[in-house]
């Protein structure tokens, strides 16, 4: 991830006053292209862009499985293509944004709910995970965050397993480019994706609990809070939202039967 890190002059003002060059990280823009045709621009932290591309494609359900893609090439000046498999027909004009993607938003431009609803099979019913194993992941996620310990400015994105091994962490400005990145790493290895669960170092929005059940990833946490938005999709998909987890504790939104918690 050292590409998603630059140096600035700055002055910092502590019990004194310090000159020095401190690290921030970048971000840049990244236009993906469907065969040829501009499908969006994200605003993201250069790095993984391949793997970002094809996460965008699964989870935004331009795609339906990894094997639908034949290649994703870099075009250069921050643009990627995304090749399409022989006898895989997209319309690109179904998925353009209307306009770029902040690194904050994900589903800007998007005309509606039911349009961000996108289709696809229910979430499996694991993993199942101890409460133990739960609030041991924010300090793993944290230890694996090279970029963030540098310049405190960019969410990862982890996905763990029951026993709470984190299996693959990305970091980016943005929390659902982090996912996308995570995801896309992931398809590129085993799909369907085996029984996993998510971590994000941020809130739980609705975006990020859509990326995950399109993934086939049905227990999703977060270090902040939620939204209604994510708790309603979660609890209409059958999926289970965490949030606020931390070293003292967790608040359980939707789906206790993956937690081994008492209800109540």
């Amino acid at each position: 991830m050292t590409e998603a890190i630059t140096g600035r002059p700055v002055m910092r003002y502590r019990e004194g006053v310090e000159e020095l060059v401190d690290s921030l990280v970048v971000e840049e823009p990244l236009e993906i292209r469907l065969d040829g045709t501009s499908l969006a621009v994200v605003m993201r932290s250069p790095g993984n862009d391949t793997d970002l591309a094809l996460g965008f494609a699964l989870t935004e359900g331009i795609i339906d499985r990894p094997g639908d893609v034949s290649a994703v090439t870099e075009l250069g000046e921050g643009r990627l293509n995304i090749e399409l498999a022989e006898g895989v027909s997209v319309d690109p004009s179904l998925f353009q944004r209307n306009f770029y993607s902040t690194s904050s938003c994900g589903v800007c431009g998007k005309a509606s709910i039911d349009a961000i609803r996108v289709a696809g099979a229910l979430p499996p019913a694991g993993p199942v995970v101890d409460r133990a194993v739960l609030l041991s992941l924010p300090e793993k996620l944290l230890e694996l965050q090279d970029a963030f310990s540098s310049t405190g400015g960019l969410h990862a994105a982890a996905a763990f397993d029951a026993t709470g091994e984190v299996l693959a962490v990305r970091e980016d400005i943005g929390r659902h480019n982090a996912t996308d990145k995570l995801i896309g790493h992931l398809a590129g290895r085993d799909w369907p994706l085996p029984s996993l669960g998510l971590l994000v170092s941020g809130r739980v929005s609705f975006e990020i609990t859509q990326k995950a059940a399109v993934a086939g990833i049905s227990l999703v946490c977060g270090i902040s809070a939620a939204s209604s938005l994510a708790v309603d999709l979660a609890e209409e998909l059958g999926m289970t939202v965490v949030g606020f987890l931390r070293k003292g504790g967790f608040t359980l939104y939707a789906g206790s039967e993956r937690l081994g918690v008492a209800e109540g």
